[in-house]
């Protein structure tokens, strides 16, 4: 399975990112409104600069505490992104996200943000396209 046909199969592909600048506290306050993991920092909305998750959020308060909470994004984002392309394969994603150990992959055409998968995306096509699997092997062994 390609990337971009789990971006088709998910219900919002709409990618939720905040200006450079935004206080950690406002990142927050989306991620929790928007019950997603995940800010994509940009700019223009358009460009990847960086990404915040809930878990550098968690991880910064609980070494410095509540004062984070008005710092910017810009401090604790990821900006050396791993991203994908919509022609890339589900199981190479997958590779990625589990050796680098994160949860969101920006998925980047031409410089462009065009959407963002998630671990348990591409986890879900896989289980579809092997269930699929299985059901044509099923249906060659009784002669379907």
């Amino acid at each position: 399975m390609l990337v971009h046909q789990i971006l088709k199969s998910k219900s919002d592909d709409a990618v939720v990112t905040v200006p450079p600048g935004t206080t950690i506290a406002a990142a927050a306050k989306t991620l929790a409104e928007r019950k997603i993991g995940t800010v994509v920092v940009s700019a223009d909305g358009h460009k990847p600069d960086g990404i915040l998750s809930e878990r550098d959020i968690v991880r910064e308060l609980a070494k410095r505490g509540g004062s984070i909470l008005q710092d910017s994004v810009d401090t604790y984002m990821t900006s050396k992104l791993v991203t994908c392309g919509r022609q890339d394969k589900a199981d190479g994603v997958l590779q990625m996200m589990t050796d680098g150990r994160f949860r969101h992959m920006p998925v980047v055409e031409d410089g462009e943000l065009v959407g963002l998968i998630t671990l348990g995306d591409v986890v879900k096509a896989r289980l579809t396209e092997l269930s699929m699997e299985k059901d044509a092997l099923e249906g060659m062994i009784m002669g379907h």
